[in-house]
């Protein structure tokens, strides 16, 4: 009798150990446990720790409550403004009921995965390829908005979307560097031409300072030629002033009349006195008919007209 007894309490104590070991179960800190008894929902979501269930009668489902980080594959589509791109994202969420996500979807991880991927291509479809470029939060948002509208059913929550990567033709990429380049080469020629402005600014208060002290011309040209001395150059060129020959020319057209004929008329008196013959020579001239001695003709001077000319 007794050995019976103690058979049939190792028996008890064998199932037992295996009804235990088959029904315990544990749920980590991050994870949550959804039971289906008998393939119906149990509304008391398991939480972290040892938790026990009815073993061959339900059915213990473990949601991960962690934010996921899922790439988006790159898509291929065309721009509002008929520009081929390929983009690439990645998008972050997490389970916020893990009842729902058991039993509203079938796979939420690849439904969130199909789901981005479309929102992404429609929101490529949509913009313009500077907005894809330069905008790319408000497109995040966009984006973030389009696929959490319908993951809210499913128990999952968006946290954020990003856009990686935006890849472009190589005949694109050169026509924005052109473009690029054009639009820096425009500012810089602007920028030029404004210091230009200033710079004739400058130099006309320069200049009419210098007009008011005539002066400070002289001051400035020399302070040109001990700058370009102190190059140590074997040619010097030394800039004339103009208006030094206009002063000169006002000058010669301020003198008098008389002034001007006076060096005239000494300079044709010269001119004339070379022309007339200098001295004659003496010579002896005999009178055949006349019983006249010999007679001696001396030096002959110059013409009285020449005189009265010299005079």
């Amino acid at each position: 009798m007794v050995e019976e007894l103690v058979a049939v309490g190792l028996t008890l104590g064998s199932v037992g150990a295996v009804y235990a070991m088959a029904a315990a179960r544990v749920i980590k800190q991050y994870e949550r446990g959804v039971v289906l008894r008998l393939g119906k929902l149990q509304r008391s979501v398991r939480g972290p720790g040892f938790t026990m269930i009815v073993p061959m009668v339900d059915r213990l489902h473990r949601v991960n409550m962690q934010i996921v980080t899922m790439p988006v594959p790159a898509q291929d589509g065309i721009t509002r403004d008929n520009v081929t791109v390929r983009v690439d994202a990645v998008i972050y969420f997490k389970v916020v009921d893990a009842a729902e996500a058991v039993v509203e979807v079938e796979d939420y991880r690849f439904a969130v995965s199909q789901m981005a991927q479309t929102s992404l291509r429609s929101i490529i479809g949509k913009s313009n390829l500077d907005d894809l470029l330069s905008n790319r939060e408000k497109l995040n948002q966009g984006l973030e908005l389009m696929i959490d509208s319908p993951a809210i059913g499913w128990g999952v929550q968006i946290d954020r979307v990003e856009i990686k990567d935006v890849s472009l033709p190589e005949t694109m990429k050169r026509s924005m560097a052109r473009q690029a380049e054009a639009d820096r080469e425009r500012r810089a020629r602007v920028i030029n031409a404004d210091a230009e402005l200033q710079a004739s600014k400058k130099l006309a208060e320069a200049a009419h300072e210098m007009s008011e002290e005539p002066a400070a011309l002289q001051l400035r040209l020399l302070q040109t030629v001990v700058a370009v001395a102190a190059e140590k150059n074997s040619t010097l060129v030394l800039p004339f002033p103009v208006e030094l020959l206009r002063f000169l020319e006002r000058a010669q057209q301020a003198l008098p009349p008389q002034a001007q004929t006076q060096p005239q008329s000494q300079t044709q008196a010269q001119g004339n006195h070379a022309e007339a013959p200098s001295v004659a020579r003496a010579e002896r001239v005999k009178l055949p008919d006349s019983g006249a001695p010999d007679a001696e003709v001396g030096e002959l001077g110059p013409p009285e007209g020449s005189k009265s000319g010299q005079d």
